[in-house]
């Protein structure tokens, strides 16, 4: 397999254990830096904010950069390389820390959205390493491609237990409250861009042998196309909408920092700690069950917020958050890598992704406003259409696809 600047690569570099073990070691990196942003974004906000109902804006500015660049970002994959446009975003993500601590140490809340925006060019790039886990496993071993996207979503395990740690002790490191988070940031960018140097992966500019592309309209008419889209963009915008706010409903519950923390650390091991088996699951039952197995997961947290108010509710719910995002979201990222041909993957992975962060736009521009003027069992209510209305999807693609989809025959 050719390395991404052309080079021969050196052999232990080219093999499918060590390249999905460093993309999911910068999908660590990835998520110390968003696990802390969800953190601390909104809470930053709350202090530079005269109107508390913007407290949100510094979260719905990053999530509204992340899907703007998307496109662009799928393009940049196509015309350079996976390794050139990771290290774009790894530019980005250190540019954006440096803004973002000097917003807060000059109290800007205008600054501090720009920094965070800027920041979304590294998550809109970084969001395709689960892609780039497909492209090494069609390389050397197509069975394992579900496991492998699974894997690398799973070394978001380690950047969400460090993240909050991470913000946790930092936030009172300089003068200026969150200031410290931000600077402690770039270093972790740092190190990404230097890791990003050892990835081999096929060139994006090379010719993608696989039958002539097909417009993208026509992909999307696709039922598997459709659900898996569907399937991954309300997953994230449930999952945004209630994990943005939580935070805020604890300040609101006059519940502890620490203990906000330690909700948010729980609700990531729940995402990505469950990627050590989601692969093996899809592969045993099928990707469909997995994904049904997700909505219900979803219906489970609410009924559990639902209950309560207390630290078991909050950690309980956004445990079951966690996982059931993890089974929706793994799930439609492996169907949809059934769905098109290998000239057309650039721009159907960059459709998703865009498809994703414009739903988290809403639900980050939202989450703040609907808690503070509804509370927090409204917000909890108001997610229910869309986990009913991806169950109904997958039952409606089922049809087309079948329950047995991505399942592994044994011998």
């Amino acid at each position: 397999m050719a390395s991404s600047s052309g080079s021969t690569p050196l052999p232990f570099l080219s093999t499918l254990r060590f390249q999905v073990g460093l993309l999911a070691t910068l999908q660590a990196l990835l998520l110390i830096n968003n696990a802390t942003l969800i953190a601390v974004n909104v809470l930053a906000g709350l202090q530079l904010a005269d109107n508390k109902i913007l407290a949100s804006m510094p979260v719905t500015a990053y999530v509204v950069g992340s899907a703007v660049w998307s496109m662009p970002a799928a393009w940049a994959m196509r015309r350079l390389g996976r390794r050139a446009g990771y290290t774009l975003g790894s530019l980005a993500a250190i540019l954006s820390a440096l803004i973002a601590w000097w917003a807060m140490m000059i109290g800007s809340l205008p600054l501090l959205c720009l920094g965070t925006f800027i920041c979304g060019i590294y998550n809109a790039f970084g969001v395709s390493l689960r892609f780039a886990a497909a492209d090494a496993a069609d390389a050397y071993n197509p069975g394992f491609k579900a496991r492998a996207i699974s894997l690398v979503l799973a070394g978001g395990l380690v950047g969400g237990i460090i993240g909050p740690e991470l913000s946790k002790w930092s936030r009172t490191l300089l003068s200026h409250q969150f200031a410290g988070t931000y600077l402690v940031l770039t270093g972790f960018a740092m190190l990404s861009l230097v890791l990003i140097q050892l990835l081999r992966l096929q060139a994006g500019g090379a010719k993608v042998s696989g039958g002539e592309a097909r417009p993208l309209r026509d992909i999307l008419r696709q039922p598997a196309t459709m659900l898996a889209i569907v399937s991954a963009a309300f997953s994230y915008g449930i999952m945004n909408l209630l994990m943005v706010a939580t935070p805020l409903a604890m300040e609101v519950c006059k519940l502890s920092f620490e203990a906000t923390v330690f909700v948010l650390q729980w609700h990531v091991v729940g995402m990505f700690g469950t990627g050590l088996f989601t692969g093996s699951l899809i592969a045993r039952v099928g990707i469909l069950p997995v994904i049904i197995a997700g909505i219900l997961l979803n219906l489970a947290c609410v009924a559990v917020a639902l209950s309560g108010v207390d630290l078991m509710h909050f950690t309980v719910a956004l445990l079951l958050l966690g996982v059931g995002w993890n089974f929706m979201y793994t799930g439609a990222t492996a169907l949809l890598t059934t769905t098109y041909r290998p000239a057309e993957k650039n721009k159907v992975q960059g459709f998703m992704d865009m498809c994703v962060f414009g739903v988290m736009i809403t639900t980050s521009a939202a989450s703040g406003a609907l808690l503070f003027v509804n509370g927090w069992s409204v917000l909890n209510l108001l997610s229910l259409p869309f986990v009913l209305l991806c169950l109904v999807g997958t039952f409606w693609a089922a049809r087309s696809v079948g329950w047995g989809t991505g399942r592994v025959a044994r011998t």
